[in-house]
Order: C-alpha cells, then sequence, then structure tokens
C-alpha cells in the first residue's frame, strides 16, 4: 500500500506540474464551471432568484387614436418608474422599435443581399437588401416633458432613446414622465415586421395589428444594468412589468382586442353583444359568437365615420398590443385552469373561414390546458388569437397568426396543422417570456426553444393525428448534420446567428434538445417537475440561462453540465458507430478448465471473418480459468470459480463497440431483436462516455440469442447518421430508408 501511495503521491504531483505548464484541459463531462456566472445573493447557485433578487417597474397611462383613412397612430403617454434597483440612475433608456423602418436606420444600412435576374419584383427588397418603397416609417417624437410639463433632454441613437433626468432617482424613488409621439403603420404584405396592417382590396378595408407601437421601457437588471442593444429585427425585446390603462380611439365600428380587459364595454358594444359576451364568461364546451360573419360583412359596406373610444386595463404586464378592424368576427368561450376561468378569444375576418371558426378558440384552449399543467396555472383574464395573413406574433393576453383556407373556403391538412401550431405556439408564448419574462434580445431560445418543446407536446397530446417531426430529435437531424463552418451555437446572441439557420438555431433544436432530456436522460416525471420548478420560480422575473440550467439539475439531481455543454455550446452532434460486435459462449467443460485439448464448434464471430460480419456461424468459444492464488491478495475467503462459470452456462456474451463519431455524447439506446423475434429495449445514460469520449466498449450478458441488434431505433437521440447505427451491417431497417441514401 505504501509503494502505491507513494506512486499516486508522484502522478498527482506530476498532474499538478502539467497543470501549471498546460492550458486547463475542458472534457465533455467537465463541469461548466465558470462558464456560468458566479451566483450571488440575487441569483443563487441552484437557480433560484436570491434573497437580495429585484427588479424594476414601469407603469403606463397611454391614448392612442388610429386614422383609418391615413394608417397614422398618435398618441402620448405617462411612463412612471420606479428604481428598485441598489443603484441611483442618471438616466433612462426607451426602445423606439418602429424606428426599424426609419430611413438609414442600422437595420437597412447593415443589411447584405445580391442582384438576381428574373426575380420577382415583390422580392427584390428582400433579394438585395435595398428599399424602393416610398413608405417613411419611423417615430416623431413630438416631446418628452417631466411631471410639470418641462421638457427633459433626450439623445435617440436609432431605436434607442436616453432621457436625462433633472436628478439621480435613488433607490426606491419613482419618475413620471411623458412622452408624445406618431408613425405611419406600415402594410405588413411589404414589410416584414412584428405588426402592421393587412388591406383587403376586394371591399377596401384594413385589419391592423398594432405591435411595438409605443416607446417602451428597457431592462436595468443585476446581470448587465441597462439592456440597450440595437433592434436589428432578429433579437426581439426585453420589457419590464407594470400595469397598463390604454384608451384607443378608433372608428365606431371596429371591434377592438388588446392586452387586458375592456373597461367600458357598454360603451363600444351593442346590447346583443353585451349578452354574447356576457354569456361567452360561462360557456366551456364551445365557442359563442359575439360578432358573426354576416354582422362583419355588412359593416365592411357602410363604413362609420364616427370614433369610439376602446379602454383597456393590464397589470403586471411586460407590453401591450393590440387588433383592430370592422372586418372582425368575435367569438369566445371560457377555460378551466386551476382556479381560473380566462376567456378565450378570436378575432378574424371572413377570409379566415370556416377554419378559424372550427379551429382557432380550441387551440387556444388546448394551450392554456396543456401549457398550465407543465408550468404555472395561466393568471390573465383573457387570450386573443387574432388573424391575419402570414404573421406569427405574440404579446401578453394576444396574437397575431396566420394561415387561412382558399378563397372557395377549402384547406388541407397542412393548412389545418400551420393553423393549430401557430395559435398554440404564439398563445404559449404568454408563459415563455410573457410571464417566464427572458431576455428575448440576447437569447431567443430562451423563449422560442421553450415555447416550441412545449407547442410539440400540446400537439403530441392534444392533436395526435397532426403530430410530425418539428421540434423533435428526429426532425432536427437535417440541420444537425449540415453544414458546421457557418453553423452558430444555441447559445449565441439572437442578432448574430444566419437568418437560414434562425428557425432551427433558436426553435427547433432547443426544443429537441429538451425533448431528448425528457424522454431519455432524466425521464418525463424528473423533467416535469424541474421544469415546473423553473417556471414557478421565475414567473414574473427575469431569468437567465444560467437559472434555467441550474434549476433543470437542482431541482432533479441529475447531473447536466455535459448536456448544455454539448448540445448548447457547441455545433457537436450525435453519430454513434456501432463499430465492432463480438459473440462469446462459455466453452462446455467439466474437466480441468486448464487443460486447452476440448474442441468446440467453428464459430462464426461477429468480427470480420472469410468475408462475413454477421451472426452466421455462431459465437467464438471463451475459456474462464481457475483464480490464480497470487490474484486472491489478502482475501480469506476464496471464490467460487465453478459457480461463476455454471451461471454464465449457456448465455449468449456480446461485446460492443461504440465510436463517437459526432463529438456530441450521448445516451446509448440499444434495440436487440432475439432468435424467436422478440425485442427488448436497453438504455445506457451518457455517462458511459465519462472516461473516454470517443470509443468505448461494453459487455452485455443475454439469455437468448440475438439476431439484430440497431441503435436510437425509434430517433430519440438525433444521431445523423443510421447505416452505422446496425449490426449486421446489412440489416439496415425499412424505418431507416429516409436516412440510407444521406
Amino acid at each position: 500500500m505504501k509503494r502505491i501511495f507513494v506512486w499516486i503521491v508522484a502522478l498527482g504531483l506530476t498532474h499538478t506540474l502539467q497543470a501549471q505548464q498546460q492550458p486547463e484541459w475542458k472534457g465533455k463531462f467537465e463541469q461548466l464551471g465558470e462558464t456560468l456566472p458566479t451566483p450571488n445573493s440575487y441569483r443563487t447557485a441552484s437557480g433560484a432568484p436570491g434573497q437580495n433578487y429585484w427588479q424594476q417597474r414601469a407603469d403606463y397611462v397611454i391614448s392612442v387614436e388610429l386614422d383609418d383613412k391615413t394608417q397614422k397612430l398618435t398618441g402620448t403617454e405617462s411612463i412612471t418608474y420606479y428604481n428598485n434597483s441598489p443603484d441611483a440612475l442618471n438616466f433612462l433608456w426607451l426602445q423606439l422599435d418602429q424606428n426599424i423602418f426609419a430611413p438609414k436606420s442600422m437595420t437597412s444600412e447593415t443589411k447584405t443581399g445580391v442582384v438576381k435576374d428574373s426575380i420577382p419584383a415583390s422580392f427584390f427588397d428582400n433579394t438585395t437588401g435595398v428599399a424602393v418603397s416610398d413608405y417613411t416609417g419611423g417615430y416623431t417624437i413630438q416631446h418628452v416633458k417631466d411631471a410639470t410639463g418641462k421638457t427633459l433632454p433626450h439623445t435617440i441613437n436609432y431605436t434607442m432613446m436616453r432621457v436625462d433626468l433633472p436628478a439621480p432617482l435613488k433607490t426606491g424613488e419613482k419618475f413620471t414622465f411623458s412622452v408624445a409621439w406618431s408613425y405611419t403603420e406600415y402594410n405588413h404584405q411589404v414589410y416584414d415586421g412584428r405588426g402592421g396592417y393587412e388591406y383587403f382590396p376586394d371591399d377596401d378595408n384594413y385589419v391592423y395589428t398594432c405591435a411595438q407601437w409605443f416607446p417602451r421601457m428597457c431592462v436595468y437588471d443585476d446581470y448587465q444594468g441597462w439592456q440597450n442593444k440595437q433592434f436589428l429585427g432578429q433579437g426581439e425585446f426585453a420589457l419590464v412589468f407594470g400595469n397598463y390603462k390604454v384608451r384607443i380611439t378608433v372608428p365606431s365600428d371596429h371591434i377592438v382586442g388588446a392586452t387586458g380587459t375592456i373597461q367600458n364595454p357598454k360603451d363600444v358594444l351593442t346590447k346583443e353583444q353585451l349578452e354574447r359576451l356576457e354569456r361567452a364568461k360561462k360557456t366551456f364546451d364551445k365557442p359563442v359568437l359575439i360578432v358573426t360573419q354576416e354582422e362583419a360583412t355588412q359593416k365592411e359596406k357602410t363604413k362609420s365615420t364616427k370614433k369610439s373610444t376602446w379602454e383597456f386595463h393590464a397589470d403586471n404586464v411586460r407590453d401591450f398590443a393590440f387588433a383592430t378592424s370592422r372586418k372582425f368576427i368575435w367569438d369566445a368561450q371560457a377555460v378551466k385552469v386551476g382556479n381560473n376561468t380566462p376567456l378565450a378569444q378570436s378575432l378574424y375576418p371572413k377570409e379566415g373561414n370556416p377554419l378559424w371558426e372550427r379551429e382557432s378558440t380550441k387551440a387556444i384552449k388546448n394551450a392554456l390546458e396543456l401549457y398550465s399543467s407543465r408550468t404555472i396555472d395561466y393568471p390573465y383574464p383573457v387570450a386573443y388569437s387574432v388573424h391575419t395573413a402570414h404573421q406569427g406574433m405574440e404579446y401578453p393576453m394576444i396574437c397575431f397568426n396566420g394561415e387561412r383556407p382558399d378563397k372557395k373556403g377549402e384547406y388541407s391538412k397542412q393548412t389545418l396543422t400551420g393553423l393549430v401550431e401557430v395559435v398554440v405556439h404564439e398563445v404559449g408564448h404568454n408563459f415563455f417570456p410573457m410571464i417566464v419574462n427572458s431576455d428575448e434580445r440576447q437569447w431567443s431560445w430562451m423563449d422560442e426553444g421553450l415555447n416550441t418543446f412545449l407547442e410539440k407536446e400540446t400537439i403530441r397530446t392534444r392533436y395526435p393525428e397532426l403530430f410530425g417531426t418539428h421540434g423533435t430529435p428526429k426532425g432536427i437531424v437535417p440541420f444537425m448534420r449540415g453544414d458546421k463552418s457557418q453553423m452558430r451555437p444555441i447559445m449565441t446572441t439572437s442578432d448574430n446567428i444566419r437568418r437560414s439557420e434562425f428557425g432551427p438555431n433558436a426553435y427547433s433544436k432547443p426544443s429537441a434538445a429538451l425533448t431528448v432530456l425528457r424522454e431519455t436522460v432524466m425521464g418525463p416525471e424528473l423533467f416535469d417537475r424541474a421544469f415546473k420548478e423553473y417556471a414557478q420560480r421565475w414567473a414574473f422575473k427575469h431569468p437567465k440561462p444560467a437559472d434555467f440550467f441550474r434549476t433543470m439539475e437542482d431541482a432533479s439531481a441529475v447531473d447536466l453540465d455535459w448536456f448544455w455543454r454539448g448540445w448548447f455550446y457547441t455545433n457537436d452532434n450525435v453519430d454513434v458507430d456501432l463499430a465492432d460486435v463480438k459473440w462469446y459462449q462459455l466453452k462446455n467443460e467439466t474437466a480441468d478448465p486448464e487443460k486447452k485439448q476440448l474442441k468446440t464448434k467453428r464459430g462464426d464471430l461477429a468480427t470480420e471473418k472469410d468475408g462475413k460480419n454477421d451472426f452466421s456461424q455462431g459465437p467464438e468459444p471463451l475459456t474462464l480459468t481457475n483464480t490464480s492464488e497470487a490474484l486472491k491478495g489478502e482475501f480469506r475467503s476464496q471464490t467460487d470459480d465453478n459457480a461463476i462459470r455454471q451461471r454464465l452456462e449457456g448465455k449468449n456474451i456480446y461485446q460492443l463497440k461504440f465510436k463517437n463519431v459526432g463529438g456530441l455524447v450521448t445516451p446509448l439506446v440499444i434495440e436487440w431483436t432475439y432468435k424467436d423475434g422478440s425485442k427488448e429495449i436497453e438504455r445506457i445514460p451518457a455517462e458511459i462516455w465519462r472516461t473516454n469520449e470517443n470509443t468505448i466498449t461494453k459487455v452485455f450478458i443475454k439469455e437468448k440469442e440475438v439476431t439484430n441488434i440497431v441503435l436510437d431505433p425509434n430517433f430519440e437521440l438525433a444521431d445523423t447518421e443510421m447505416k452505422n447505427n446496425v449490426f449486421p451491417k446489412k440489416d439496415i431497417p425499412s424505418r431507416f430508408d429516409q436516412f440510407k441514401a444521406k
């Protein structure tokens, strides 16, 4: 023992000296360590908010008017900003997102493109990166004033505006100021924005979806101070929770849907509409039509010249959006979620029917129920789905969604699936990031990826007939096997991901990763409890990636650093090669096992022999010798070698060699097919790779004889090359046909 101890000490000293001379080695199973931010009293090592966690608050009182003839929005807002931070603030930052459409915006100036002959004229802008429209967007800021009416100095930097304060805003203080502004809404068919309008030439009417329509406070937090990164179009929003009181003035024949609850329904609705709305609040089995298609179609023809003001209030939300049109059909039904009964509502023009009347509100209901069961009970009083073409965008309590039937009212299964998916997805965003309020400008995957995962789960459980591969390990394979030279890891700032890869990177790959985590690594019970813990910890707060990673481990006792490192910080992919298979059976020796004169039938080993590579010639004989006295060491008891041989007698011993070709360490899911036709699935944790990340061998003992071995038989690991997952190599299952030509 002393000699062994001395050797260990010497070996340790050698390693210490090497460590001092060489960069630290980072293996795939090493802890993330300093890669994640250091825990503190604001954000703990467990992933929970700390005892000193704080966040800011901003309350808004807004009045806005929409001119249906010019598409101009004119508004004033009063913002009360609460400084809950430990810092004194000399200035405030606001987001001016509409300035992305202003002349010489950073987005337009940095947009790249090429000239191609014979491209469709409407594609010229997107192809070349040069706008040829005569539309002039961006805010006109009329004034910025304090509560007494005194002008406040302000500086506009593209999509950001700094407001200088007359005195430092100290901890615990609040400051009220006002902004007056206007801008012209854009044609969503021409400009790929989050809101805009859709024009319907057949009846000369508009559907408006108004988003990022008012100057909004930036986030100031413990993580990075002001989040005032420019809005470039792809990275979305970081926003502050607060209370809203909003008055929206529109033509009197418009129907308005918005974040929050309507405060003056008697002023803007007919008696019949009020009665229908009250009935919908008590109806749980199907939607109630509040405005019918016939009523909406009639309004398209008359066009009121009067104005009405709709007032909405919303508490503890991070944003406010609204939609308005005289074309809207309106239906609604109540949904039971825990002790809450939110009202699911859909607004859509006749061009959306019959599809929207049948499916939109039903999809809202399914999303609210499934997401609530996996996170927190939906806390808000309403949830809207609003229809206009080619959109999919989310805001608190309201979202804008595309997919419509053709002019005959007919639609395919693909269109039906598209509608259900987009409604579920955008309604689901109420949870991520509207409630679990991550920073989308930095980490798109924290809302899009988590939301795509729960969208997939909703479709899988509520619409199994529509379930496909979107967001699944199988579905992400084409992306994962792509060109790594231009690929970015998931942990990449949103605007730095190529547009063509943004969908897979921010949506599908994180969803596929979480599916692997739930179904294969952790198991549904551990995963669901940990995921729900994360949602409950960070509801109405501002989580960062480390908070998610740490909470998932803290609530499950599963070490997942290897998983986050591989799936989120690298471009590695899963590709495990079942490189070699050997088959052994113990020699049937009743005589002295040390004698080798007994012969066994020549076997075809599961190795290359006589040009074959299969099981057809039987097992290789295996001899177990008696344990020598030298190997027994100081133990006084005797091992029973014969008993060991007896336990192995007649068993089939298989030695499998695995190579990690793709670089991403993974659990192993092995399907064994036996000679009698039966099958068995065996699961090996990813930790099998911890001492050798490249090549491993493992021995299995089976009662029955094996005829076929398949890795990842049900496509749950996102393995990108299925041809090397099978033994014998010639027996690639028909379900792998799609991979054979790859």
